[in-house]
């Protein structure tokens, strides 16, 4: 009589019936994915559309975190096992390193022209505009650029800094104290339309360094703010292009500019300045918020010069840390 096999089974050698073998599921699908996903942001973070709510530019504005994303994808990766993901994985973290990987590395040697300079929002509500003016001296710099300086502050910080920085120039909210002598000093104009006649946070003067003139310029932005819709630039951007038109016409062939721009460098909303001008090579000096910094909002650029590296200065009164930059004029 013949044999029976049940469906599903198969005969063993002692004629016992065995479970049919099924391929096992692929391990790691969804972290490839996104990893894949992740990788395409860091790469083409140009194209996601500003249209809606400046989504593009709130991406870039923490482009640098995704960097977190990939470690965590990488932990889960590790624990599953799972080849596919960690070969996806090679895409993010290709892309980071291209953009980033550079910022981590060690400064260059001092040069002999060499400019220091430091940033510094130093808040309407600072407490301690003393102690906030000898941290930023401490630095050692050539040129400090404030912002949110208040009638009732300003007094103590030309006190504080006259000894090591006899020049200084004030227009509006921001001012600058330098080393060296300046001239051709005036207001740069970046007020949007529609914000009262007042305000005024720009200047623009001529710094007489041992190594030549350098044209030098401070300048607050104005503040933007996350919502629900997305992120609110639009009088950020507009300030940043009338910077970037009174950049264009400088004449001084070395320029730097040192401000609060509410913006990474990586935000589109700042290629006004940023298509211009030279960014640090060195350092991630997240500067905002100094309680829990996540970007850098201050910055430091040049132009014929070059941003050597950038840094985090102490804490001081103000909602955001000073930054310091070293600038080759080589």
């Amino acid at each position: 009589m013949a044999e029976r096999v049940d469906s599903g089974t198969r005969p063993t050698a002692e004629g016992e019936a065995a479970p049919r073998l099924r391929p096992l599921p692929a391990r790691g699908r969804v972290l490839a994915v996104l990893a894949v996903l992740t990788g395409g942001l860091l790469a083409l973070h140009r194209q996601v559309p500003n249209s809606a709510g400046h989504l593009g530019s709130l991406l870039e504005a923490f482009l640098p975190w995704l960097g977190v994303v990939v470690v965590l994808l990488l932990v889960a990766a590790l624990v599953r096992r799972s080849a596919t993901a960690l070969l996806a994985l090679l895409l993010p973290v290709s892309v980071w390193t291209y953009l980033f990987g550079g910022l981590l590395g060690p400064g260059a040697e001092a040069g002999t022209r060499d400019l220091v300079v430091v940033q510094h929002n130093v808040s309407d509500e600072n407490a301690d505009p003393a102690g906030t003016a000898r941290t930023l001296a401490g630095a050692g710099p050539d040129l400090i650029a404030l912002e949110e300086l208040v009638p009732a502050a300003l007094p103590v910080y030309e006190k504080t800094l006259a000894p090591d920085f006899p020049y200084h120039e004030v227009r509006g909210t921001v001012g600058l104290w330098s080393k060296h002598p300046l001239s051709g000093t005036r207001l740069v104009d970046i007020r949007p339309d529609g914000i009262e006649e007042g305000w005024s946070r720009g200047l623009r003067t001529v710094a007489h360094t041992p190594h030549g003139d350098v044209a030098a310029y401070a300048a607050h932005l104005p503040s933007v703010r996350i919502r629900t819709s997305g992120l609110a630039s639009a009088l950020r951007d507009e300030s940043a292009g009338l910077l970037g038109r009174a950049l264009a016409a400088e004449k001084t062939g070395k320029v730097v500019l040192m401000g609060d721009l509410n913006g990474t460098v990586e935000d589109r909303g700042l290629s006004p300045l940023t298509s211009r001008l030279n960014v640090a090579e060195r350092g991630f000096a997240f500067s905002f918020p100094a309680s829990f910094p996540v970007a850098r909002i201050d910055q430091v650029m040049a132009g014929s010069a070059t941003v050597v590296d950038i840094r985090t200065l102490p804490s001081t009164g103000s909602d955001h840390l000073p930054v310091a930059a070293r600038i080759s004029l080589d």
